[in-house]
């Protein structure tokens, strides 16, 4: 076999491509992306139209909420993000799939108390409770499992309040493999039929400490990101992993060769919108991130956020470009060029500071100005513009 390089010129969008595309998207092309959270719910759910093939690498280091409470209990990653993109992935259209989307995004009440929460979660594990006897065989069965599986495992003290199904669920499977989460997560791929590959981006348990402007850090993902209480009063300057949530040295932690794979397997690389900090920049930080990346001759992509990113305040678009590429470049110096491209919607599109595009393009970045907002999605990016956008680059 032989490989050579082609280069050409691309529509964007390109009717023809996507007509062919969503002819067979079981042969579609593998756009891989680095990200977290919720962000790409809505994309993740259009793709599937056009590839089966997408690869999503996501950051396993939320440190709030219900995960806080899964990572205190059992020193795991986080896996919210991990589920919320396999449900975002699966093929609705197929029996008991909206039925398991709907059980794992099935949240414990906050306000009820201990014994009610372990009361229901028994009527689950026997099968009793609505949301899982709407669920057909074997999917059923399998999910019972881990449910019972859990409860054995489940400290007597464990809050379930305001717990996820789907990540109790995904944690039993951890739990059940030695700590493994590739196995639980070919399962459910299996079961949910998830049109795509969904992979943390390490498996190891660790944490985000940011430091700010002002020289002060900020340790945990919730805190970075003030969803759980107020915004840092500085602006974050850098950002590193750490082993523990007390712990403030830096970790260097490189990635498995399967994810070194995967990102060599990519048709397109790219850095997507979500908050800019812990969802994009937190994924690139293992060790081995920038270095793959790199060493794929593939298009790489930006889509920087519109509007205001708490995370970011006071960054433009060619700032987030250049702390995106030094983060890319500090395992890989020398190496060509991470980012290729700068997608945006300058007209419809209302994005932090000015769009300097001299500074953009002298940093080695094209830009690609196009329509991906409408009236309906304003002002944030249309899915479906955005995931015809992408599948035209490849």
């Amino acid at each position: 076999m032989v490989q050579v390089r082609i280069t050409r010129q691309a529509r964007v969008p390109d009717p023809v491509l996507l007509r062919r595309h969503e002819r067979c998207p079981d042969l579609g092309p593998r756009i891989l992306f680095f990200s977290g959270g919720s962000a790409l719910r809505a994309l993740s759910q259009r793709l599937i139209r056009y590839t089966h093939n997408s690869i999503h690498l996501i950051t396993p280091f939320d440190s709030g909420g219900s995960s806080a409470v899964l990572r205190r209990a059992f020193g795991m990653p986080a896996i919210g993000d991990v589920r919320n993109r396999l449900m975002a992935l699966s093929d609705q259209s197929l029996h008991g799939n909206p039925e398991v989307v709907a059980l794992f995004a099935h949240r414990f009440p906050k306000d009820a108390p201990a014994k009610e929460l372990r009361e229901a979660m028994e009527t689950m594990a026997r099968g009793r409770h609505p949301l899982v006897s709407a669920i057909p065989d074997p999917m059923r069965k399998i999910i019972r499992h881990h449910l019972r599986v859990f409860t054995e495992w489940m400290p007597p003290v464990f809050d379930l309040a305001g717990a996820s199904v789907g990540n109790l669920v995904l944690t039993a499977g951890y739990l059940e493999h030695r700590r493994h989460l590739d196995p639980v997560i070919y399962i459910f791929s299996k079961l949910a039929e998830v049109r795509g590959t969904v992979r943390p981006v390490v498996n190891h348990s660790l944490h985000l400490c940011a430091e700010l402007e002002d020289g002060t850090t900020v340790l945990g993902q919730h805190l970075i990101t003030g969803k759980e209480g107020p915004a840092p009063a500085s602006p974050v300057r850098a950002l590193r992993l750490v082993r523990s949530a007390a712990d403030t040295d830096a970790a260097r932690v490189p990635i498995r060769d399967k994810v070194r794979r995967l990102i060599a397997s990519a048709d397109l690389i790219c850095f997507p919108v979500g908050s800019f900090w812990t969802s994009l920049i937190a994924t690139l930080l293992p060790q081995g991130v920038g270095a793959a990346v790199a060493a794929n001759p593939c298009p790489k992509v930006f889509v920087p956020n519109l509007g205001h990113d708490p995370e970011a305040p006071g960054l433009t678009v060619a700032e987030q470009l250049r702390v995106l590429l030094a983060t890319l470049t500090r395992d890989a110096p020398g190496a060509g060029l991470p980012v290729d491209f700068v997608l945006v919607d300058q007209k419809n599109g209302k994005y932090p500071g000015p769009l300097d595009k001299r500074a953009i393009q002298a940093k080695g970045a094209e830009i690609i100005d196009c329509p991906l907002i409408t009236p309906d999605s304003a002002p944030l990016l249309d899915p479906e513009l955005l995931a015809q956008a992408l599948l035209s680059l490849t």
